[in-house]
């Protein structure tokens, strides 16, 4: 597990907050159920409203139960300062609008999250803002469709379904190079296993949904940087959206966080077991997982990643609805989206490229005994592949 110049690991980080005084040695931050806070002279309050964000005037700006939750993300992830969102797709719209404008272009991978590439590919192009989509493996890919009027490149490692990684230092370099930023949405491996900012990435998104809660319960997001980059869409994105999370969902995401470490430990263990056991299977043509060795970019993932998460995927040549009738068979493995909570998940995909089209299984590993799920998969599978 990472530790910092100070050689707190990221075990103290979760779990070990200083004695507050504020709010007389309680162990948790109260949650603050305020929409606005009172000011005891006009003059506090003016000298207040000359830093909204730096003083707790309102909850759409400020809220103390919120920037505990904010501060202690950019502690983590190793950011100067964070914000907090309803909802990871509020924070990866927030962070690519901070840095791009009308007639400005993006360069993202091309395997990234279903709703960013809708937005990048689909929605931002009524603002007159262009996205290429590149296979991020290679970085001469990122060379050759960086334009003159580039001002981001989007990042996502490994990408969604089929887990391949981008060279995240290469490309910081590339894009500094150039006067380019760099977002990357680093949901899959968590603070635990990855440090973009570390690498040279500008900014940092989350799904707070997933492994930070972590049990299923809330839905939130958060962008993490420096404090020039933070500043910015705090005081534009952020406070004119509107799109915050509120001190309830802060307070649960804060439990959730504490046994965030301890939960990645269980889950990189279990998953590499149910990963290398569907690998031997006939019916899985091909597994997508960094931690394995046979995954094409595995050096690169012992580089770069400190550890690996429990979401991964297998092609298969088996129908699709023989492949549907063995999630429908499992008992363990619930079908449904998302991810990062204590239930193991599983979803049937069709992925199409060109006249090809793909039989991808994406299975999440939960905190459930892997050799109970194992038993479940091999059972599920001879009722219906074998």
């Amino acid at each position: 597990m990472n530790k910092d110049q100070s050689g707190d690991s990221l075990y103290t980080k979760a779990a070990h907050d200083p004695y507050d005084t504020r709010h007389h040695g309680a162990i948790n931050v109260p949650v603050y159920q305020n929409s606005l806070f009172a000011f005891e002279t006009h003059e506090q309050f003016d000298l207040a409203m000359q830093n909204v964000l730096g003083h707790h005037v309102y909850s759409r700006g400020n809220n103390p139960t919120v920037r505990n939750l904010e501060e202690k993300l950019a502690e983590m992830e190793g950011g100067e300062d964070a914000k907090c969102f309803a909802s990871g797709m509020a924070a990866i719209t927030a962070a690519v609008l901070s840095v791009v404008q009308q007639g400005d272009h993006i360069v993202c991978v091309n395997h990234a999250y279903g709703p960013t590439r809708e937005f990048l590919g689909s929605y931002l192009v009524k603002f007159g803002i262009e996205t290429t989509f590149v296979d991020g493996t290679e970085l001469s890919n990122w060379e050759e469709a960086i334009k003159p009027n580039t001002k981001l490149m989007y990042l996502e490692s490994p990408t969604t379904m089929t887990f391949e990684l981008q060279d995240l230092r290469s490309c910081a370099q590339l894009a500094a190079s150039k006067g380019i930023k760099t977002i990357i949405d680093n949901t899959w491996a968590t603070p635990c296993h990855l440090l973009p900012i570390t690498l040279g990435i500008d900014l940092v998104v989350h799904s707070i949904t997933k492994y930070i809660s972590g049990h299923s319960d809330c839905l939130g997001g958060v962008v993490i940087g420096s404090m020039e980059l933070m500043t910015r869409l705090s005081n534009s994105e952020y406070m004119l959206f509107g799109g915050i999370m509120t001190p309830q969902t802060a307070a649960l995401v804060m439990r959730g966080l504490r046994t965030l470490p301890l939960r990645m430990e269980r889950h990189q263990r279990s998953g590499m077991l149910v990963a290398e056991h569907i690998s031997k299977q006939p019916y899985a043509v091909k597994v997508h997982h960094p931690g394995l060795p046979t995954h094409p970019q595995h050096e690169l993932a012992l580089q770069q990643l400190i550890g690996f998460s429990s979401l991964f995927s297998f092609e298969s040549f088996e129908p699709l609805e023989r492949l549907k009738a063995w999630a429908t068979k499992l008992q363990y493995f619930k079908i449904g989206v998302s991810w990062g909570g204590f239930e193991s998940l599983v979803n049937v995909n069709v992925v199409r490229s060109g006249d090809t089209e793909r039989h991808i299984v994406r299975l999440y590993v939960g905190l459930e005994d892997p050799q109970d799920l194992i038993r479940d998969i091999d059972d599920a599978a001879a009722a219906t592949l074998l």
